[in-house]
């Protein structure tokens, strides 16, 4: 197992803790130096908060570990492609690296709508390896959203 398919295998089960609570299956970890200093899932109807996005979760969770808003190296490893929102966060907090399983169609702001965390007109571009686990990492959002018709 390569160390992105270890650490998307744990944003992968964190994904699956915040469907227990009723969240859309999304999970996220922050790694540098091979450690996690960030993780999360989901959790924008728990906390009654919009912006309460895995990544945003997990990349704050990071920054207060680091004593730092900023995360030059840093990965952040998702199960879903980020939003814009969430990818504007990974260029704010100078994110070297994004790792996503599974594509967003409708709202992806990295690969499928948008290219905002690697486009040449800011002042930060976030390597972007998509892919990984991808089809466990669907599969869990297929199963959710069947389950829910």
């Amino acid at each position: 197992m390569t160390p992105d398919e270890h650490f998307m295998r744990e944003a992968l089960r964190l994904a699956s803790e915040g469907e227990v609570r009723g969240e859309v299956p999304v999970g996220a970890v922050v790694v540098v130096a091979g450690e996690i200093t960030g993780r999360a899932w989901n959790a924008p109807i728990t906390r009654s908060d919009p912006t309460a996005h895995a990544e945003i979760l997990a990349l704050r969770e990071a920054a207060a570990t680091a004593g730092n808003y900023r995360l030059p190296d840093a990965t952040l490893y998702c199960t879903l492609e980020p939003c814009v929102m969430c990818a504007g966060a990974l260029v704010a907090a100078r994110v070297a690296r994004l790792v996503f399983g599974g594509r967003d169609l409708r709202f992806g702001g990295v690969r499928s709508k948008f290219q905002v965390a690697d486009s040449e007109v800011l002042n930060h571009r976030v390597e972007v390896v998509e892919g990984v686990l991808a089809a466990e990492c669907v599969e869990l959002l297929r199963q959710f959203f069947e389950s829910r018709r």
